[in-house]
C-alpha cells in the first residue's frame, strides 16, 4: 500500500516557487541555460512530449516552453524544501511536453550544477517517482501554479483526458512507419552484416 503524500498549502509553495524562479533568473548563467535548452534540438528526439503540442515547431514553441519548465521546476524545488527532501512528494505532475522540456533542462548538469551551488536551490527530477500522463486542471500542481503566476499556457499544459486523446491519435500515426509504443520500439529496424 502507497503511502499518502502530504504537500504544504499550495499558496506557500507559490509564493516560495516564485523566489526560487526569481533567484535563478538572477544567476549569471541563466541566459546561457535559456540558450542551451534552445539548443537541444537537433540533440532531442521526442516521440510523445512535444508531439501531442497541435503542430509543434522546435523553432516557434522552444522559447514560450522554457519557461513553462522553469516554473514547474521551482514548484518542485519549493516542495523539496518545504518537506525536508521528499522527492516523492515534489515530483509534482505536470504535462507531458513540460515534462520534456524539463529534460532538456536536465541534460544541461553542468550549468544546472552551477546555478545550484550558486543559489543554493535544488533542482528535481526523479524519474522513478514520476506521474506521467496524470497532470489535470485543478490538480496540486495547478493551484500552485495560478497563485504564483497566474493563468497557465494552455497550449503545453492540456489536462489528462486531452493528452490520452492525442497520445492516442500520435500512436496511431506512428504505428504504420514501425514507431511502436510511443517510440520504445521500432520495427523494422536495419540489418546488420554477419
Amino acid at each position: 500500500m502507497k503511502a499518502t503524500l502530504v504537500r504544504p498549502a499550495p499558496e506557500r509553495v507559490a509564493e516560495r516557487a516564485r523566489q526560487i524562479l526569481t533567484a535563478v533568473e538572477a544567476d549569471s548563467e541563466y541566459d546561457r541555460l535559456r540558450t542551451a535548452c534552445a539548443k537541444y534540438d537537433e540533440d532531442w528526439t521526442s516521440f510523445m512530449g512535444y508531439a501531442l503540442v497541435h503542430e509543434f515547431d522546435i523553432a516557434k514553441d522552444t522559447e514560450p516552453l522554457f519557461p513553462e519548465a522553469m516554473r514547474a521546476m521551482a514548484i518542485k524545488s519549493a516542495v523539496y524544501e518545504m518537506t525536508d527532501g521528499n522527492e516523492e512528494a515534489a515530483e509534482v505532475p505536470v504535462a507531458i511536453p513540460v515534462d520534456e522540456m524539463i529534460h532538456a533542462l536536465a541534460a544541461q548538469f553542468t550549468v544546472l550544477s552551477r546555478i545550484q551551488d550558486r543559489t543554493g536551490i535544488k533542482f528535481v527530477h526523479a524519474t522513478d517517482c514520476e506521474a506521467i500522463g496524470e497532470w489535470d486542471h485543478g490538480d496540486y500542481t495547478h493551484q500552485v501554479y495560478r497563485a504564483a503566476w497566474g493563468p497557465m499556457n494552455e497550449r503545453y499544459w492540456f489536462g489528462k483526458e486531452e493528452t490520452a486523446k492525442r497520445r492516442e491519435a500520435v500512436m496511431a500515426k506512428y504505428e504504420p512507419v514501425g514507431i511502436l509504443d510511443g517510440g520504445r520500439r521500432f520495427v523494422p529496424g536495419f540489418a546488420t552484416a554477419s
